[in-house]
């Protein structure tokens, strides 16, 4: 029989591209979420695999899994700011309560364990690119700090089982990731950008449009993740596109790619918006053998179908997810 594996935030963008690696590479799969962010239709095509098995549950809540588990991947979280925003205390509940549910899961079951941090755990750099040394600017009390200190400490919790229990454990640091299944509507630049040229709106740009991001295509991500579990590394690696570009650029970028005459508008730039983000990628490429593949162009034109070929009513909505009852507690 062969090795089996639990992905968390499994119905998520990454993690329903991560449940067609691990069945593609032979594995069985358990996805587990909640369905607060994801949605289900991202995995629907795996339901009648028979290697494919899923679970709606929120990770914050006691995890069981009957029978052998070789590898966890937790990637329950929101992970857009519009999410995190709405949904604060959720955030941080999924990144101490839900960590530590997987951690403890993975000691019991004797597996080794991946957990999904973010560049965002950089806060606002001062130090540019972003090495895994560098150990941050975050404001604790901002609105962005719901998610930036859930996964800070999720990474001082992931270190403490490792060094405490010798459990399996590995950390990455993802940086902004792009493709097919990203929500339409969730407030990242990159499907916020695509909806607006494909709705005929102008494109909406946040301060003067000079902070920069660095996009990763999420086939090269997914390899990425995919390496560093079978690694022997246990400390955090970035995995990230260092090709940096100002936003300001990559909306005229975007307005060339959908063949719509959009104007760029400028908005207030949210508070805390980190206005550089590039990832130093050395210790991926020296330990992992990995770096980009997938040009920004050939991501971008594949990402660009993808919503073309959504539905009206898909491209038209708005988010309208009921976030009131995750906020109770």
């Amino acid at each position: 029989m062969g090795k089996t594996v639990l992905i968390t935030g499994a119905a998520g963008f990454l993690g329903s591209h991560l449940c067609d690696k691990f069945i593609s590479e032979g594995f069985r799969v358990i996805g587990m979420d909640n369905l607060i962010t994801g949605d289900i239709r991202n995995i629907e095509h795996l339901f009648k695999n028979k290697d494919f098995e899923f679970y709606n549950h929120d990770v914050t809540k006691f995890i069981h899994v009957p029978g052998k588990l070789d590898y966890i991947l937790h990637f329950a979280s929101p992970a857009s700011p519009i999410d995190y925003l709405k949904i604060p205390i959720q955030t941080l509940k999924v990144g101490s309560l839900g960590t530590h549910n997987c951690l403890g899961l993975a000691k019991e079951k004797g597996a080794r364990i991946l957990i999904a941090s973010t560049s965002e755990i950089y806060g606002d750099p001062l130090v540019h690119p972003q090495s895994e040394d560098y150990y941050g600017n975050v404001s604790t009390i901002g609105p962005r700090g719901v998610y930036d200190e859930a996964k800070r400490f999720q990474e001082s919790l992931t270190m403490a089982y490792h060094r405490f229990h010798g459990l399996e454990t590995r950390i990455v640091r993802i940086f902004n990731t792009y493709g097919p299944r990203m929500r339409l509507n969730d407030g990242r630049v990159i499907p916020a950008f695509i909806g607006q040229a494909l709705r005929g709106e102008h494109l909406s740009v946040f301060g003067d449009g000079l902070q920069t991001r660095s996009f990763c295509y999420v086939d090269d991500q997914v390899e990425g993740i995919y390496r560093l579990l079978f690694s022997e590394y246990v400390e955090p690696v970035n995995i990230g596109n260092p090709d940096e570009l100002t936003i300001k650029d990559f909306a005229e970028e975007i307005i060339k790619l959908t063949g719509t005459n959009q104007k760029i508008v400028y908005r207030e730039l949210p508070k805390d918006d980190p206005l550089q983000r590039q990832p130093d990628i050395t210790r991926a490429k020296e330990i992992l053998g990995w770096e980009p593949k997938v040009s920004r162009e050939e991501g971008m034109k594949i990402t660009y179908n993808y919503f073309k070929n959504l539905s009206k009513e898909d491209l038209l909505k708005k988010e309208h997810k009921d976030f009131s009852k995750h906020n109770r507690k």
